[in-house]
């Protein structure tokens, strides 16, 4: 069996990280989704150092049990991942626990503080987010420029054109290792 595709999509709040990756599970065959917002879906929201230990064990274990599994060839995990060290550890974590070595791939979605803004205030007026949302998420936008990853401008496109130039960037770099 070819080699497993590990696809990272991270984002600020409101960049469309969930929405890109339901769109990309589509889009791709044999493919799962892990957000890592399920991980740590809590009430109170706890940030401390035990629960940031909890959540990364949640999420390798589950992005481990997902490569590992023969029904899956495209795993796609969304989340957050303001800081290069949060993907570099959930990637050395894996290595850990993983037998293969999946292709990896890594997207961060961009967009401008102004449609962020916009798009942030629709989910404020809709009830699903509340309104101190758009300074934190405005502030986390310059984290993504020190990504090491595949920038992606979704301020102007749908999510389904956002899922098809990553999907055409994993098909493309598969195609040029096959050989």
């Amino acid at each position: 069996m070819a080699a497993k595709n590990l696809i990272f999509i991270g984002g600020t709040m409101g960049a469309g990280k969930t929405t890109v990756a339901k769109q990309l599970l589509e889009d791709l065959p044999a493919s799962v989704m892990l957000d890592g917002d399920w991980c740590w879906m809590a009430d109170p929201f706890v940030v401390n150092e035990e629960t940031k230990e909890m959540v990364m064990q949640n999420i390798t274990f589950m992005l481990a049990q997902f490569l590992e599994c023969t029904a899956y060839q495209n795993v796609i995990f969304c989340w957050v991942m303001d800081y290069q060290s949060i993907i570099d550890e959930i990637i050395m974590r894996l290595e850990e626990q993983i037998s293969g070595k999946p292709h990896f791939y890594n997207f961060s979605l961009t967009l401008s503080p102004d449609a962020l803004t916009e798009r942030l205030s629709k989910d404020i007026t809709a009830g699903i987010r509340k309104s101190d949302i758009i300074e934190r998420s405005v502030a986390r936008l310059p984290l993504y420029e020190n990504i090491e990853s595949v920038k992606i401008n979704v301020g102007n496109c749908t999510a389904k054109e956002a899922a098809a130039q990553i999907a055409a960037h994993v098909y493309a770099e598969n195609d040029s290792t096959a050989g």
